[in-house]
């Protein structure tokens, strides 16, 4: 039979997860903007977010880390749904979306 899992247990798995796939996503953000300006230098992250404005992002290898950092996405948003139902008063510790580190320059996958 199940037990149940303490709530400040939970939060705190939750919190480390989240800050994991945090960590996880900037590395990998970081990753495809290297890559894409490696490919056609001057690129933007703003311009990455519109892979199809840009030819040259037609390459197997950048569409492949492009995909990885949208599975994190995809993993941080799921997570972030289940947080909801262990948690309803969500105190998770999952940051908002603009107190992420490195926060500045980064972008969402644009894969789909």
């Amino acid at each position: 039979m199940p037990t149940a899992l303490d709530p400040s247990d939970t939060r705190e798995a939750l919190r480390r997860v989240f800050a994991l796939l945090a960590s996880m996503e900037e590395h990998q953000k970081e990753k495809v903007i290297a890559l894409a300006r490696r490919i056609k230098p001057g690129l933007t992250a703003e311009d990455i977010r519109n892979p199809h404005d840009f030819p040259d992002l037609d390459d197997p290898d950048w569409h492949f880390e492009d995909g990885q950092l949208t599975g994190i996405q995809s993993v941080r948003f799921a997570l972030r749904g289940l947080t909801r139902e262990l948690l309803p008063d969500d105190e998770a510790g999952e940051p908002e979306e603009g107190e992420r580190r490195g926060g500045g320059e980064g972008q969402e996958g644009s894969a789909g």
